[in-house]
C-alpha cells in the first residue's frame, strides 16, 4: 500500500485551520451577546400592578452595547492568539518538561532524523527530549523555525533502530501534513475557552459567598448581578466551551493518525518497524504527568492514565486518536 495524498491532506488541514480561525471569534462574540442579553433582561425586572416580577429584554440596548464591545473582544482575543501562537513552543515545552537534545548527547537520534529528512527532502526539525522512562513521542511547531520532534528517554532506550525510525518518520509526516499547526491552533483556542470558564467559576463562587442573590437595588429591581444571572452565564459559557471542544476534536480527525502511520511506513520503508513500535508504546505509554488533554492530542499514543471516571469515558468517546490495535493491524497489512 502506497501513501498518497499528502497535498490533499495539507490542503484539508489548511482549510480546517482557517475555519477554526473564523469560527472561534464568532463563538466568543456570541457568548458576549448572550451575556449582555441576560444582564439586560434581569436588570430590567420590575413589579407590575399585581406585585409580580416582570422581566423584559431591550434588544436595542443590548445590540448597542454589543457593537461597542466588538472591537475590544476581537482585539483582546487577537492579541492573546498572536502571543500564544508565537509562544507555543515554550508553552508545550513547559507542559511536557521537554528540553533540547544535542547531537553530542545522542548522535544516534540525529542520524535517524537527518536520514529521514534527506529521504523526503524536508528541512531538519529541532529535536527535544523528555526525561521519562516510559515511551511516547510527538511533533509540534507552526513553521520551519519551530518544527520539533520530541522523544522520551524511554522510547530512545527501549526501541531498536528500525522501530525508532518508524516513530520518527510518523512524526515527520505530521509536520509534512501540517497537522502540528492545526493542533497548535486548537490548543490555543481551548486555552482561551478554559480561561473564560475559570473566570465564570470565580464569579459564581464570589456571588454565592457574598449572597448576591438575596440583595435588591433601592428601586425594588432585582440585583443585575444576582446569583441566577451568574449561574445562567456560567451555564451558557460551559455549554459553548463544551460544544467548541467537541468541534475541535472532530476537526482534528482520527484520520490524521492513520495518514501519519501510512506516511511514516512509506518514509521509513518498514511498516512492521512502526507497528512493533506502536505495540511497545501502547503497553507502556509515557508522558502521564502531562495533565492537559489538548497537549496530549500531539502524542503518538494517548497517555493511558491521563483521566479516569467520567472524564476518562468522555475522552474515549471523543478521542482524537484511533485504537492503537487497529493502527497496528493496518500497518501489518502493508
Amino acid at each position: 500500500m502506497k501513501y498518497v495524498g499528502i497535498q490533499t491532506q495539507q490542503r484539508r488541514n489548511n482549510i480546517m485551520s482557517m475555519m477554526l480561525l473564523i469560527m472561534f471569534p464568532v463563538i466568543i462574540l456570541g457568548m458576549v451577546w448572550v451575556f449582555l442579553a441576560l444582564l439586560n433582561y434581569f436588570e430590567g425586572g420590575y413589579y407590575d400592578e399585581y406585585g409580580n416580577m416582570v422581566y423584559e429584554l431591550d434588544a436595542a440596548t443590548v445590540n448597542y452595547y454589543f457593537l461597542t464591545t466588538i472591537p475590544w473582544v476581537v482585539g483582546g482575543v487577537g492579541i492573546w492568539f498572536v502571543i500564544a501562537y508565537f509562544s507555543n513552543v515554550a508553552m508545550i515545552q513547559r507542559a511536557t518538561g521537554a528540553r533540547p537534545l544535542t547531537r553530542r548527547e545522542n548522535p544516534r537520534i540525529y542520524n535517524i532524523v537527518e536520514n529521514l529528512c534527506m529521504t523526503c527532502g524536508m528541512p531538519m526539525p529541532k529535536i527535544n527530549i523528555v526525561d521519562d522512562p516510559q515511551l511516547n513521542a510527538f511533533a509540534s511547531g507552526i513553521n520551519e523555525k519551530s518544527y520539533t520532534v520530541t522523544l522520551t528517554t524511554g522510547i530512545i532506550d527501549r526501541l531498536n533502530d528500525e522501530e525508532l525510525t518508524g516513530v520518527v518518520a510518523h512524526e515527520l509526516t505530521h509536520i509534512r501534513n501540517k497537522d502540528t499547526r492545526l493542533l497548535v491552533i486548537s490548543i490555543i483556542f481551548v486555552g482561551i475557552i478554559s480561561t473564560v470558564m475559570s473566570l465564570v467559576v470565580r464569579m459564581m463562587y464570589y456571588s454565592l459567598w457574598s449572597g448576591g442573590g438575596s440583595r435588591r437595588s433601592s428601586n425594588g429591581k432585582g440585583n443585575g448581578l444576582s446569583v441566577i444571572v451568574v449561574l445562567l452565564v456560567g451555564l451558557v459559557c460551559c455549554a459553548v466551551a463544551y460544544i467548541f471542544t467537541l468541534i475541535t476534536r472532530f476537526a482534528i480527525s482520527r484520520k490524521r493518525e492513520y495518514m501519519a502511520d501510512a506516511g511514516g511506513a512509506e518514509l521509513s520503508g518498514n511498516p512492521l518497524g512502526l507497528a512493533n513500535a506502536l505495540r511497545k508504546i501502547s503497553s507502556d505509554p509515557g508522558l502521564d504527568n502531562v495533565k492537559q488533554e489538548d497537549v496530549a492530542q500531539l502524542f503518538i499514543v494517548h497517555p493511558d492514565r491521563m483521566a479516569s471516571g467520567i472524564m476518562g469515558l468522555m475522552n474515549s468517546w471523543f478521542s482524537t486518536h484511533p485504537d492503537t490495535a487497529k493502527r497496528i493491524a493496518i500497518l501489518e497489512q502493508f
